[in-house]
């Protein structure tokens, strides 16, 4: 890797350790919260850190175990949009960070994670807590390295900062030997900007010509459609995102990752698309004959079957990942580049023609959709006593609509992306790598970087189970995370799938024999715990939730078998989707080209589907 150092003229270097360092270049970068877990490999940095927190400035939180480390510095990243610091010792201490660094590649979260080593004379040798995490991460990582020399110290953090900000962010590993830590030498220290790594700076303006031509496919559109992932969020696109959608009229729906991105309140809004999306966002997907991709991957959980999204539709496809753009999608007009740098030179390039979008072109579109809107609807189901767990994130969102929530993964996470409507930044969830655990971490995360904000965890009983002794975390340092279990007794994504695809088959599924008393479980901690049971007491409870000085676990008894709906099965497109209401009869929608029963795709001409057989 080519690497150039500015010059520092005058400097005065004094006489330090490798962990002495490491703690200072770390401040010198704007770390103000470390979340991590110490060991014998990385205790001299943990001794400077110690010392470096008597002076003030920076701030560690002990986590109880290193995946939780990860995964708060994650949520304090995706909360902030700066870079999130975790450490973990050698060994174990490094492992147990790897489900946490792959969960921020995959949602692309800037990270830095630094782990302890065994020293340099024992690398290789199979000595006590030594593993090859540099080896291990690395397809992982955006980049990593083993610091060989203290003098290397300064630059390689001034390098990973750069890396893990720049382009598509990501996490980057540094891995620092024992012996390293405590070696003494003459420290020169590197600022951030003092660093140039050409192999990573991106392009961010977008080709002009492309632009001009995805300008003139919009002004063709009739149906177009702006497909808005968590590249939006990350480029802080969200002003020339609705600029856009209001100059012609053109309705937007995001990915999970994307939420945010797009006031979900605002009449272009058609909420989330993919396997659990809305029913309208997934027939106009179908349906579009433009499709603007913003900071999008065309993942397969939204794209459904890849040959039928959007296939009849022309795609301008935006990203500053070059390696995305045709990845899964050939687009017609590809631009490369930071996603709000581009579209802000769409939009001027508008108003230098004086040419104003005309809603009229797209009005017949956009009532084709409000009918999708009006007849397939998200439900939220009411039952006599028992809870629907709808009902819970509608509560929630009512009490507290500008909380930052956070989630784990299941059938909570999807009806949480389906119900909230919160602004950017303020929707926090493992998308790419769907992780269970990510949840109430992550929130900690946010809260210490926001202790005036409110933060809720959206969790499953299942998910929680995965890491719930950051527990003792919160209550430790009194972080105030409201989390509230929707407490079906069931891996609910499992056994709707086992329902639903495996004959009803509960293969290990079913968590009611194995269940902790919750509210217990809390006070063991020395955290509040509540439990609501009945439909008469849930709003009461989320007001006290909320109104409590201090961390709260809420374990809310919801319907037992409540299944997610809409969900398109896997390898259907996305208009073939299950669970939809009924539709009224005399509205003409998107059976003209899907079976009303099956949902596959079926020209005019013919009188039976052929998959399924039912009149047409």
């Amino acid at each position: 890797m080519t690497t150039s150092v500015k010059a520092l003229d005058n400097v005065t270097t004094q006489r330090v350790t490798g962990g002495f360092a490491l703690i200072d270049s770390l401040q010198r970068h704007g770390v103000e919260h470390i979340f991590g877990y110490p060991g014998g490999a990385i205790l001299p940095v943990y001794d400077e850190l110690y010392k470096a927190e008597q002076r003030g400035g920076i701030r560690h939180i002990l986590v109880r175990h290193e995946q939780g480390a990860s995964h708060a510095a994650d949520g304090y990243a995706r909360a902030t949009g700066k870079v999130g610091v975790c450490f973990g010792t050698s060994g174990p201490g490094a492992t147990n960070l790897v489900t946490g660094i792959a969960t921020a590649a995959m949602d692309s979260i800037p990270m830095v994670v630094i782990t302890g080593q065994v020293p340099r004379p024992a690398i290789g040798t199979d000595a006590f807590q030594e593993t090859d995490i540099f080896g291990i991460t690395l397809p992982i990582v955006k980049h990593s390295y083993v610091v060989r020399s203290p003098k290397d110290m300064a630059r390689v953090v001034a390098e990973a900062f750069y890396i893990a900000q720049s382009g598509r962010p990501g996490p980057v590993l540094i891995d620092v030997p024992k012996d390293v830590g405590v070696e003494e030498f003459d420290y020169i220290p590197v600022e951030p900007g003092d660093v140039h790594l050409p192999g990573f700076k991106p392009t961010v303006k977008g080709n002009p010509r492309q632009i001009d031509h995805a300008i003139r496919l919009l002004r063709r559109a009739k149906q177009p459609l702006l497909y808005v992932g968590g590249g939006a969020i990350t480029a802080g696109a969200h002003a020339e995102i609705q600029e856009l959608a209001e100059y012609f009229s053109i309705p937007v729906t995001t990915t999970l990752m994307g939420k945010g991105a797009f006031d979900e309140h605002h009449p272009l809004s058609v909420g989330m698309l993919g396997m659990h999306g809305t029913a309208y966002a997934n027939f106009a997907v179908s349906e579009c004959d433009l499709l603007i991709a913003v900071g999008a991957r065309f993942d397969d959980r939204v794209t459904g079957k890849l040959d039928e999204f959007a296939s009849r539709a022309k795609v301008i496809h935006i990203d500053i990942d070059p390696a995305e753009v045709g990845k899964n999608r050939i687009p017609n007009v590809p631009i490369v580049g930071d996603v709000r740098r581009v579209l802000q030179t769409l939009l001027s390039r508008l108003h230098e023609a004086n040419k104003p979008g005309s809603a009229e072109q797209t009005q017949a579109w956009r009532d084709r959709i409000q009918r999708w809107r009006e007849d397939y609807p998200l439900v939220v189901p009411t039952y006599d006593d028992m809870i629907a767990p709808q009902e819970v994130i509608v509560e929630l969102c009512r009490q507290a609509p500008q909380a930052y929530y956070t989630t784990d993964v299941g059938q909570h996470q999807m009806w949480a992306a389906q119900f909230l409507k919160n602004g950017p930044r303020r929707w926090i969830s493992s998308a790419g790598l769907g992780t269970m655990g990510f949840g109430m971490p992550a929130a900690m995360g946010v809260q210490v970087a926001h202790p005036d904000e409110v933060t809720i965890c959206i969790s499953g009983d299942a998910s929680f189970q995965m890491n719930p002794q950051e527990l003792g975390t919160l209550a430790q340092y009194g972080i105030n995370v409201k989390t509230v279990i929707i407490n079906n007794g069931w891996q609910g994504m499992v056994r709707q799938w086992q329902q639903t695809f495996y004959g009803e088959r509960y293969s290990s599924s079913n968590m009611q024999s194995g269940m902790p008393d919750f509210e217990m479980l809390a006070r063991a901690y020395g955290v509040k715990g509540i439990v609501v049971e009945h439909r008469a007491d849930l709003e009461q409870a989320i007001a006290d939730m909320l109104a409590h000085d201090g961390p709260v676990l809420m374990d809310v008894h919801v319907r037992k078998d409540e299944n997610c709906y809409p969900m398109v099965a896997p390898g259907k497109s996305n208009a073939q989707m299950l669970g939809l209401p009924q539709k009224s009869p005399d509205v003409q929608t998107i059976e003209l080209m899907y079976c009303s029963n099956c949902g596959a795709r079926n020209p005019s001409s013919h009188s039976f589907c052929p998959e399924c057989g039912t009149k047409l």
